[in-house]
């Protein structure tokens, strides 16, 4: 038995003694004795049942004893024992919750069978659903632990989380097992304003089955959806649906290029315009780099599906139309690869033509500077000869505000002399450059 189901064995025993000790005796104010003791046990239980899983719930609840697992079943929130029914015995799970049939609640679990060549979708509510069903492919969306293995036990499969397959080596992530089952994990695009990302998909195909794993609604997976249920004659197997997923994600991917070529085209008229702010550069620099990250995880989805394809072509599952679908696909990535480079080049080009401007400014205020040093340098030397006591004599017998008077006004005519001579230097040197 577990350090948990030890603890909760011990609380259980705990409160039946305290309360048959109450029970047993007469005092004033029993009731509420009683009903202090009890709030305190069940308070204290509640909170270990917080901090464990569904799973660790459901093996504490195999352990105990019948009249145990009962008064502590009362104590699981309505909310979670619906997860916990998935994790026990159907004889268990009979005895504390009667008929009641565990459902699949937050989960998206759908099952499409082949009728007069469309799909027909079939929502997979609970455990009865898929009895006497004929599916070709099954989405499993959002699914728990158990709702995996319930689905995989019924067609004699063991399901993975395909967030946690996917940070295997590419190698592990494409097999074909010796029962005959094919896996294969890939990155789908999911190209949200502001917010793209790459989300990891599980697919299994077995006897005929195509079942796909995921955690999050793709827009690959509702246009599959669309097509197949509305376009008779669209799929025909389990292998055309995979094909035509994998072939929605190249689309999808060259439709999230088109928005980069827009972005880029925008970006391009504000750079090449006459003069940028440094704040315009720092925004444009934002959307060039935010463009760059959707391009990158753009080239390595695709490449990733050219992975799988690849891989479905040399298990030799197919038949002479999919292998012909399957080189129309590799065909469209190879295209997307170009435009994936070229967009790199025009990135990287607006990205120095922009830090260009930045320069260009920082050069600009540099040379103010350096004008305004050059024009109060004269006079910095004139205000230091003045100031020198061995040179007093310059001013000697002028009244002093005469003579300060003089010497504002000397030096402001040396100031504008020399900012005209820098100006006219500035001049000469553009006619040259000109010529």
């Amino acid at each position: 038995m577990t350090v948990s189901a030890d603890k909760v064995l011990e609380l259980l025993k705990k409160q039946k003694w305290i309360e048959n000790m109450v029970h047993s005796q007469s005092m004033p104010r029993q009731a509420i004795v009683e009903t202090l003791v009890q709030r305190q046990h069940l308070v204290e239980l509640q909170n270990l049942l917080a901090q464990r899983s569904a799973s660790e719930i459901g093996s504490i609840l195999e352990t105990l004893p019948v009249d145990d697992a009962v008064l502590l079943w009362a104590q699981i929130p309505a909310a979670r024992q619906n997860d916990v029914l998935w994790e026990i015995s159907d004889a268990l799970r009979e005895l504390l919750a009667g008929n009641r049939e565990p459902a699949f609640n937050e989960s998206q679990i759908n099952a499409f069978m082949l009728v007069d060549g469309r799909l027909r979708q079939i929502p997979i509510e609970g455990r009865k659903s898929l009895e006497g069903l004929k599916p070709i492919w099954i989405d499993l969306l959002g699914a728990s632990r158990a709702e995996r293995n319930f689905v995989g036990a019924h067609f004699g499969l063991n399901f993975s989380d395909p967030d946690d397959v996917t940070d295997l080596e590419a190698s592990s992530r494409y097999r074909i097992e010796e029962n005959g089952e094919i896996h294969l994990h890939s990155n789908f695009l999911l190209d949200r304003e502001g917010n793209s990302r790459s989300v990891p998909v599980g697919f299994v195909l077995h006897q005929g089955v195509l079942f796909t794993l995921r955690n999050q609604e793709l827009p690959v997976f509702r246009l599959q959806r669309r097509r197949t249920l509305t376009q008779p004659g669209y799929v025909s197997d389990s292998t055309d649906v995979l094909l035509d997923l994998y072939g929605s994600d190249v689309e999808y991917s060259a439709d999230s290029l088109e928005d980069i070529y827009a972005t880029l085209g925008k970006v391009g008229r504000q750079v090449l315009s006459e003069a940028i702010t440094d704040r315009e550069a720092a925004a444009i620099l934002g959307d060039i780099a935010e463009e760059e990250d959707l391009n990158g995880r753009i080239r390595g989805n695709i490449l990733d599906t050219q992975r799988a394809i690849n891989f479905l072509i040399r298990s030799k599952i197919m038949s002479p139309s999919q292998l012909e679908d399957a080189r129309q696909i590799l065909h469209n990535i190879e295209s997307l690869n170009s435009h994936t480079s070229f967009l790199f080049d025009k990135i990287n080009f607006l990205m120095d033509a922009t830090i260009g401007f930045i320069n260009i400014n920082q050069n600009r205020r540099i040379n103010q500077l350096t004008v305004f040093g050059v024009v109060f340098t004269p006079i910095n030397i004139l205000a230091g000869m003045g100031g020198m006591s061995e040179f007093s004599m310059m001013t000697k017998g002028i009244p002093w505000p005469i003579a300060y008077g003089g010497f504002l006004v000397g030096a402001g005519l040396i100031g504008v002399a020399t900012f005209l001579v820098l100006k006219q230097l500035e001049s000469r040197q553009m006619r040259v450059k000109k010529v």
